[in-house]
């Protein structure tokens, strides 16, 4: 257990934000299974500003999915806290700051890990923010800009002076992108001083490994990102791959109509949007390539459901 704040968090791993994947319907099915807590994608705190309805609702959720941490990103502090101040109406339990998304447009635009070269910038967003709400506020970082600018301990003293009450840290810097591999000595000497929870996340291969990081490092929670896309069991004792075809498929069918009900009106939308989980959720499994394809072809929901609920058969893992 650990406090953000005055929120609690029971549990040893959590779902680590990703766009395009940590939206409701899995986060949902996370929780369910053991994920200690939700963080949506990041919405654009400029789109935020201008009213954009499919931006904010990004924000939906279901009340099973709190402890709820909305994510934010943006380069303008003063468009950060006016999007702080709405999005406080839809009542998250924690609003989180962006400050490690790598991809050029986000990052290059002083957005994301662009704001570890202008620390004194994320530290006056985290000081509005918190004037402006009355939940917690955290950030999440990568170790720096490159390896030549390794700064994470100026960025955990700015953002706790500040006054974060948490920061994630992803093992790798803004130009390794997810190459290379993630440095767990480094995440574990920011848990050595900082005065914050610290959430450790890069290169979690199961849950046995999460708990042996938070053990070996000392870090207060695990976050666990693409390793967890089409394997929701991540984050407890039960392993994907003893479990049988029929339980799996069960929870992916699960997964699809929650896409459904999220997205309305939208059911050829959600079948394409749920593929890329579909692709995952077979990883490991002995399931036949010609049905794999003809169900990434087909754009009837009906034909995708009934040729996938029909496959009953024991597969070898």
């Amino acid at each position: 257990m650990v406090w953000v704040g005055n929120v609690e968090i029971k549990g040893n791993v959590a779902l680590s934000p990703m766009a395009g994947i940590s939206d409701s319907p899995y986060r949902q099915i996370t929780r369910r299974l053991g994920s200690a807590f939700s963080f949506t994608e990041f919405v654009s705190t400029e789109q935020i500003v201008l009213g954009n309805q499919r931006s904010i609702d990004m924000f939906r959720f279901q009340e099973l999915e709190r402890p709820i941490f909305f994510q934010i990103f943006g380069c303008d502090p003063n468009k950060v806290e006016i999007a702080a101040k709405r999005i406080i109406e839809l009542k998250p339990d924690v609003i989180d700051l962006n400050m490690g998304c790598s991809v050029a447009k986000v990052s290059g635009s002083g957005s994301g890990a662009g704001l570890l070269k202008n620390l004194s910038i994320a530290g006056d967003m985290i000081t509005r923010i918190k004037k402006s709400v009355s939940v917690p506020v955290t950030a999440k970082i990568r170790l720096g800009w490159d390896e030549s600018n390794y700064n994470y301990r100026d960025t955990v003293n700015v953002l706790q002076d500040a006054g974060v009450s948490a920061i994630s840290v992803h093992g790798r810097t803004k130009s390794m992108g997810y190459t290379g591999k993630a440095d767990w000595n480094k995440i574990g000497e920011i848990k050595s001083f900082a005065k914050v929870p610290i959430f450790g996340n890069g290169d979690v291969f199961s849950y046995e490994d999460a708990l042996e990081r938070k053990r070996q490092y000392g870090v207060d929670l695990i976050l666990i990102g693409r390793k967890a896309i089409g394997n929701p069991w991540i984050f407890n004792p039960i392993s994907k791959y003893n479990l049988s075809f029929d339980e799996i498929k069960s929870v992916m069918l699960e997964h699809l109509h929650s896409m459904l009900e999220f997205y309305p009106s939208e059911d050829q939308y959600a079948l394409i949007l749920f593929r890329k989980h579909f692709v995952r959720y077979l990883e490991g499994l002995n399931f036949p390539e010609d049905l794999k394809q003809k169900l990434l072809r087909t754009e009837k929901l009906n034909e995708f459901i009934d040729m996938l609920s029909e496959y009953n058969l024991a597969i070898n893992i």
